[in-house]
């Protein structure tokens, strides 16, 4: 793997992605949120000490209007695009990531892109009366 500009950070966020995969499931709960190390990021790249700060949402598994992505946000989006289980449940339900100043990864679960049930077609027949 070629280490371009764009994914100066894809190193780091590979070795959080076992973790965002497991809280991805549980966001479907409730708001889930990762502490991440700093000075990870500090050593793969030149962070600003104030941090960085930055949402990205994801509509049928495809990151939803990124215009001019920081490095870190291009990063994460490609570990999270290049993980088939991260992948696969990004495509059954939308997701937002938003990462604070204080390097903690905040993942929800954005409602309503659920599978519609059809309805029995007993419920259909009593309910047209």
């Amino acid at each position: 793997m070629t280490t371009s500009k764009s994914h100066l950070y894809t190193s780091v966020w590979n070795k959080y992605v076992p973790i965002i995969r497991i809280l991805l499931k549980r966001s479907a709960v409730a708001e889930q949120v990762l502490d991440m190390n700093r000075i990870d990021f500090e050593r793969a790249g030149s962070i600003r000490k104030a941090g960085y700060k930055f949402t990205v949402s994801f509509v049928d598994g495809k990151p939803k209007s990124i215009l001019s992505a920081s490095d870190l946000e291009q990063s994460l989006i490609t570990a999270l695009q290049e993980d088939e289980k991260i992948k696969q449940q990004m495509l059954e339900s939308d997701y937002t990531f938003t990462l604070t100043t204080k390097f903690q990864l905040q993942i929800s679960k954005t409602p309503g892109n659920e599978p519609v049930l059809a309805k029995p077609m007993e419920e259909e027949m009593f309910s047209l009366n």
